[in-house]
């Protein structure tokens, strides 16, 4: 198994889309609980391909035709983010999935939150504008490979001049391995926020660099 890790690109649309679904129930797939399968990934990772101020980086399996097999995605710039997939992301997911679509909970869950689609907290930009998701698929976890994510990540996102010299992540609450990875690296709970929100700032980074 040779693992590489790149920028992302457009053209990693339909792999991380199909990631984001296999690892979006607390870490395990997805795929059982929706009928529109791509849901998850045009909510949580498709738009940072596509969206200003985001970067990404894939893991790439060479053993398997250079498939991707994980990501780690974010903005520099939340607010910023936030504000353009309103007036753009958005309202053309509203359009396109009503709600009168859905047949399972899952997929109503979605399709109601294009129109009311969650802010991030206060909190967690006053600790840093940038943010994260990351996901690996369940064979290639439990290998160092999302500590390397997360480097990789962190070393691009000190050349970026990130308001609060850090980046933070919301935490899907039933995930409680993802806790104590990110505990390992130094990510810690952000003051004032609920409990599910974890930041580091980049000089408390406890993860050794990518490339070692």
């Amino acid at each position: 198994m040779t693992i590489t890790i790149r920028k992302v690109t457009e053209a990693d649309e339909a792999a991380v889309s199909r990631i984001c679904l296999l690892t979006g129930n607390a870490g395990t797939s997805a795929d059982h609980l929706h009928d529109y399968k791509e849901l998850i990934g045009l909510t949580y990772a498709v738009p940072y391909l596509k969206l200003p101020t985001t970067w990404g980086f894939v893991m790439v399996d060479d053993a398997k035709d250079n498939a991707v097999v994980g990501y780690i995605l974010g903005s520099k710039d939340t607010r910023a983010y936030e504000k353009y997939a309103a007036e753009h992301w958005w309202p053309a997911l509203v359009a396109k999935y009503p709600p009168s679509l859905a047949k399972t909970p899952a997929d109503v869950y979605y399709m109601n939150l294009f129109s009311n689609m969650h802010t991030a907290p206060d909190t967690n930009i006053a600790f840093a504008t940038a943010h994260l998701h990351i996901d690996v698929l369940d064979e290639y976890q439990g290998q160092g490979w999302g500590r390397k994510l997360i480097s990789t990540a962190i070393e691009y996102l000190r050349g970026e001049n990130i308001v609060g010299e850090g980046v933070w992540l919301g935490m899907d609450p039933n995930n409680i391995k993802a806790r104590g990875f990110y505990a390992r690296l130094g990510f810690k709970p952000i003051e004032g926020a609920d409990e599910n929100q974890f930041g580091v700032k980049f000089a408390g980074y406890m993860g050794r660099p990518a490339a070692e």
